[in-house]
């Protein structure tokens, strides 16, 4: 199933972004083939699992320490159409299993590598996570309430937005083109470059003047009174987006506003006049209430939800966007839906070194070799 049927990747076991990319790619169908340490290996196997970024997904335990281990991890490159990391630079070349080592055994080979910063400029060396690279990119001091400090944002923007998604799309990109020049090149991924490319319509209008204003007074910001959040009268919160002036008569008209006796929409000296008045009148109900009425119409309206209410959603259940796994929570279906070769949920949990006899033996190693592999801790099941 999926478009990335018969695709071998392999993955060397890392946190957050990385894990991401590869269950998208994973969900499109893609044997991905995760290397974790042999240190790793559990003793008994676990139970169950229920984090979406093992699913899908097979394990092999590589002493990757060893020469004899590197020469493991060659030969398995060498049938595999990517390889995806996400080290420090010069991690990699140093464990053996550089670009160039891995394109001179397999020169068709996709070599992806996922890092922060990115592979130079004078912070590549150094650590960080989501919410340091999208400090830099402007991202943190775009959103939030004015005169309060810049809030956390998970880490959408910069783990699984800026690095794991743009991984899987270089990647994907790079094993389309080596399918027609018969050669692999090297995926450079940094999550700030990420968030950049995230928020590259923004970098436009800002240089443009048309959104250069003070955090929380421009349009898509919180400054507009038609693109903004709006609490209610039980203490939750409704969004109203009606950009366009057909769409917000609609909405002055299901709030029982007169158009005449308000400022004009895009009249921005008078937007906070103009977002009390509708928060006056956004207080008068229950977010239940305004879903009642607002919702099914073309004023632009949705109410704020929280994950655990996301799946119970009437349009998130009509789609089937969640999906149960036996033994499991329920996880979201693989998006984006293909018509002919849609992606599965694939309820596989890649506990370390759960499938590797069997990958090693997919590989051509003999029954003899791994025995004594495994008996040198070279690698573990």
């Amino acid at each position: 199933m999926g478009p990335l049927q018969g695709v071998t990747i392999i993955e060397l076991a890392g946190l957050g972004a990385l894990p991401f990319a590869t269950l998208k790619l994973a969900d499109m169908g893609a044997d991905v083939i995760r290397v974790h340490p042999t240190h790793e290996v559990p003793d008994d196997k676990p139970t169950h699992r229920d984090s979406e970024f093992d699913r899908g997904r097979r394990s092999i335990a590589i002493d990757l320490k060893s020469p004899e281990g590197v020469e493991v991890l060659l030969r398995l490159a060498e049938k595999a159409d990517a390889f995806v990391e996400a080290f420090r630079p010069g991690v990699t070349e140093r464990l053996g299993i550089g670009p160039d080592v891995l394109l001179a055994r397999n020169p068709r080979i996709v070599y992806g590598r996922l890092t922060g910063w990115g592979q130079d400029g004078p912070l590549a060396p150094w650590a960080g996570h989501s919410l340091n690279y999208e400090a830099i990119t402007g991202a943190v001091g775009s959103i939030g309430v004015p005169g309060q400090k810049p809030p956390p944002l998970l880490q959408v923007l910069g783990d699984f937005g800026g690095g794991g998604m743009h991984m899987a799309f270089g990647v994907a990109c790079a094993l389309f083109e080596a399918q027609r020049s018969g050669e692999g090149q090297v995926v450079d991924v940094s999550m700030t470059e990420g968030v950049m490319s995230l928020y590259s319509v923004f970098y436009s209008m800002t240089q443009m003047g048309v959104h250069d204003g003070p955090l929380g007074s421009n349009l898509f910001d919180g400054g507009s009174p038609f693109y903004n959040t709006y609490e209610t009268s039980d203490g939750r919160y409704i969004t109203l987006a009606p950009i366009e002036p057909k769409f917000y008569a609609q909405l002055l008209e299901k709030l029982g506003l007169d158009p005449a006796e308000l400022p004009a929409q895009y009249d921005e000296s008078r937007w906070p006049e103009l977002k009390e008045r509708i928060a006056e009148v956004v207080r008068t109900k229950t977010r239940d209430e305004w879903t009642e009425l607002l919702g099914g119409t073309d004023v632009c309206f949705a109410p704020v939800l929280s994950f655990a209410e996301a799946t119970e959603h009437p349009q998130n259940v009509a789609r089937g966007s969640f999906v149960d796994v036996p033994g499991s929570i329920k996880q979201l279906r693989p998006a984006p839906l293909m018509s002919r070769t849609p992606g599965e949920v694939r309820p596989t949990y890649a506990y370390p070194g759960v499938d590797t006899a069997a990958v090693l033996g997919e590989a051509g190693f003999a029954t003899e070799e791994i025995t004594a592999l495994n008996e040198a801790g070279t690698v573990a099941w």
